[in-house]
């Protein structure tokens, strides 16, 4: 039986990247940071809009790993209807090099057209799609 990768990052040299990766792991996590950044401290409804492929139920479930794993506060108005603010910890700041870095390489080797993304090498067309 395999463990969970949590489990398994102090034993191998990678163990900062695994550690680090860890914590962006999952669907939508660096998508919901990626957004805080650029547009600082969003409800619900809007992140909700701008990852309009996600569930609720995932999205919510995400949110949580995230604010458990001390990268964003979660902010609850006492107002009905209920509103829900998300920002950014100054750990999760801390992320911006990361989030940014992977938002410049897919800026310059992936191409989405058609539904579909292809990746290439610097600026050069690949026959590689990715699903």
């Amino acid at each position: 039986m395999s463990r969970p990768r949590a489990k398994m990052t102090n034993h191998f040299p990678g163990c900062p990247v695994e550690s680090t990766l860890s914590f962006l792991d999952g669907k939508w996590k660096g998508v919901i940071l990626y957004h805080l950044l650029s547009d600082g401290t969003l409800r619900f409804s809007e992140l909700r809009r701008r990852l309009s492929s996600v569930t609720q139920r995932m999205l919510t479930k995400q949110l949580r790993e995230l604010e458990e794993s001390g990268l964003i506060t979660r902010t609850v108005f006492p107002v009905v209807p209920p509103r829900v603010d998300y920002a950014l910890t100054p750990l999760g700041q801390s992320l911006r090099p990361v989030i940014m870095a992977l938002d410049a390489w897919g800026q310059r080797h992936v191409r989405c057209e058609n539904g579909e993304r292809q990746i290439e090498a610097d600026g050069e067309e690949s026959d590689r799609s990715v699903a």
